[in-house]
């Protein structure tokens, strides 16, 4: 089993949509496209969404689990990356934030950017 992390903020924020008008639904929106990303990649991968500030409170789905992270949501994702590295288990972070990269790498995460999972699998570019 792998692990897939998504920043929730950083994806939002990648597509000048209007999310800032409902952060919490483009949070929803995203949680949403990341099931069917999970249904059509097939990996088996664990996929979990982490959502921060207006965001907080989105509930999990089959498919993603979605924590509220209590502060800062790159914090959390940093502990998850670090908790999947003490395990073991290979873990991807989706972020476009360099400096949030950096800190997970050094937890042997893997990076990719906001369109890895904007687009279907098969669509990758």
């Amino acid at each position: 089993m792998s692990l897939l992390i998504v920043d929730a903020a950083n994806v939002v924020g990648s597509v000048p949509d209007g999310w800032w008008r409902d952060r919490r639904g483009a949070a929803v929106r995203l949680r949403d496209g990341l099931v069917l990303y999970g249904r059509a990649a097939g990996e088996g991968a664990e996929i979990v969404l982490v959502v921060e500030g207006a965001a907080r409170g989105v509930e999990s789905v089959e498919g993603v689990r979605v924590e509220s992270a209590p502060g800062s949501g790159d914090d959390r994702i940093v502990e998850l990356a670090a908790e999947a590295g003490a395990a073991g288990v290979e873990c991807t972070v989706v972020t476009a934030d360099r400096e949030l990269r950096r800190r997970v790498e050094a937890h042997g995460a893997r990076c990719a950017g906001p369109r890895s999972v904007r687009q279907p699998p098969g669509e990758r570019t």
